[in-house]
């Protein structure tokens, strides 16, 4: 029986980045009595030097601002367009251990935060390393080269700026539902491929008793719900592996055009981040990217972002596969890496 593809995809979470360009609808501006709670819940912790990979909800009260902004995500990020721009953190007057509480407190509203590498970092940092983005082992946000449309592997990734670089450091989003229907459109036949396993490089970061890569497909229909999982210079490193599966040219040909729709300004959206600006994307139905940039040369002043990836507990539910990657598919608790000896820190630094 040949392979069905799912229905056109309608709502919110199929945009067009042209038509949300200069909106409003997509930003939430913190009320200065939002600061007054995250401040107040940040100065207790910070106070007996808190350990922040801990931190529950339960310890970073926040009982106006909390409802409302798990509302806002629930509704726009997980079940609508899947962004969320939050404006006006004070970071200009933090230090980095009083915006890092700050932040995961804030996440601890929102979902469980996962292991972003094999070191166990909860909290990342966004910085250029000075490492070789040709390094098969090197994270590409360890540089300052451009990103490329990707996902991360937890339902919601969160983007804290600090600082920002000197050019360059443009966020971008794209809908990977867009790009879905416009292959459906254009070409079902690429499209139907995508919805066949294909090897994704783990970047030597393998956990225990899992190939050096994963086998998802690109596409995903599970229980009525259209899911990407993606990330294009990890599928081509995969091919370096000899028992990877290899990719066709028309494997090729589909990788391709849907790298096209993702890149072409008729679909996607860039925004600057500004310090204080928390970006929160829906990596199921959402791609997102930067753009390469040029630092400050003092270090003081160069580009810095914390990065959270977080589990969320109204999450569509996903296929049994995911767990490659995932770990787990149990709503709440699944996304993150680990691997033998993770331990879960929330570093101060990048290292």
């Amino acid at each position: 029986m040949s392979f069905a593809l799912p229905p056109e995809q309608t709502g919110a979470a199929a945009w067009y980045g042209p038509t949300l360009a200069g909106g409003d609808e997509w930003q939430m501006r913190l009320a200065a009595t939002d600061i007054t709670e995250i401040e107040s819940a940040t100065k207790a912790l910070t106070a007996r030097e808190a350990d922040i990979a801990v931190i529950a909800a339960r310890d970073f009260p926040l009982p106006t601002l909390a409802p409302k902004l798990k509302a806002r995500v629930r509704d726009e990020v997980l079940n609508g367009r899947g962004f969320l721009l939050i404006r006006g953190l004070p970071v200009e007057r933090w230090s980095v251990r009083e915006a890092a509480t700050a932040y995961f407190g804030i996440g601890a509203h929102l979902g469980s935060a996962r292991s972003q590498n094999g070191k166990g970092h909860v909290l990342g940092h966004v910085q250029d390393l000075g490492l070789d983005v040709q390094d098969p082992n090197v994270r590409i946000y360890q540089t300052n080269a451009r990103q490329t449309f990707h996902t991360d592997s937890c339902d919601v990734v969160g983007l804290l700026c600090l600082k920002t670089a000197r050019s360059g450091g443009l966020s971008a989003l794209v809908s990977s539902t867009t790009i879905f229907n416009e292959m459906r459109r254009r070409r079902p036949d690429l499209l139907k491929l995508l919805f066949e396993p294909i090897a994704t490089d783990r970047r030597g970061e393998v956990p225990e008793g899992q190939k050096p890569y994963f086998e998802i497909p690109v596409f995903n229909w599970h229980q009525g719900f259209l899911t990407a999982i993606y990330q294009r210079q990890y599928i081509n490193s995969a091919q370096r592996f000899p028992d990877a599966p290899r990719l066709t040219p028309a494997h090729i040909e589909a990788l391709d055009l849907f790298d096209a729709l993702a890149d072409d300004p008729t679909l996607n959206l860039f925004m600057e981040f500004k310090p204080g600006d928390v970006q929160l994307v829906h990596n199921h139905t959402l791609l997102h990217d930067r753009t390469d940039f040029v630092d400050w040369p003092e270090p003081e002043r160069r580009r810095h972002l914390l990065r959270l990836w977080l589990a969320a507990s109204h999450a569509r539910p996903l296929p049994e596969l995911f767990a490659q990657r995932y770990g787990s598919v149990t709503i709440g608790d699944r996304g993150g890496i680990i691997v033998r000896g993770t331990r879960l820190q929330a570093p101060l630094t990048a290292d």
